[in-house]
């Protein structure tokens, strides 16, 4: 699948807009860590932009999401390894990450909300007022964003090999490439 079909595909699945925003915001994450590790940057983007893909069907079903979309993608023909990391981004079924496309979906997918609560708290509310610096202090906010698990960006360390503050970085630059995308 080439990513013009995984568009128009995750934007058939996924009418919410903000929805579509974080969809686009761990796709562009996936993509600069694969850059970063050398791997296949199309394939981590499509992991990254169709990991969501059954959200609003599953919202209320914690034990459907991911496992609806993995479905999906095994019936179109994609390769295995996106469908495991889309299955197993989807802390509830507990299953393991085999693969480093797998993990760095896992970490990528709470820390684009961390960063973009962050932006919005920002006074210019962009991408572009805010640095890895702004990101790592709100990060050690307990309060701030509850949403985004702590613990799931924090496997970077051990299962990426990648500090956090590097894991924001690769992260936020990303992100920041995007941001007219983002509308941040």
């Amino acid at each position: 699948m080439k990513r013009q079909e995984a568009l128009e595909l995750m934007k058939s699945r996924v009418t919410t807009r903000n929805l579509q925003k974080h969809i686009l915001a761990v796709e562009a994450v996936m993509r600069k860590l694969a850059e970063h590790f050398g791997e296949d940057i199309e394939e981590w983007g499509l992991a990254g932009l169709l990991h969501d893909l059954d959200y609003e069907d599953t919202k209320d079903d914690a034990a459907r999401h991911s496992m609806m979309a993995a479905d999906w993608l095994t019936d179109m023909g994609l390769d295995e390894e996106i469908v495991e990391a889309v299955r197993a981004h989807n802390d509830f079924h507990g299953l393991p990450r085999e693969t480093r496309m797998a993990k760095a979906l896992y970490a990528s997918d709470p820390l684009t909300g961390l960063i973009v609560a962050s932006a919005l708290i920002h006074p210019d509310r962009k991408l572009k007022g805010i640095d890895t610096d702004f990101v790592m202090n709100r990060f050690s906010e307990g309060a701030f964003a509850r949403g985004a698990n702590r613990e799931a960006i924090s496997t970077c360390q051990d299962e990426l090999g990648i500090s956090l503050e590097d894991f924001v970085a690769i992260a936020l630059e990303a992100m920041q490439g995007i941001h007219k995308e983002l509308g941040l």
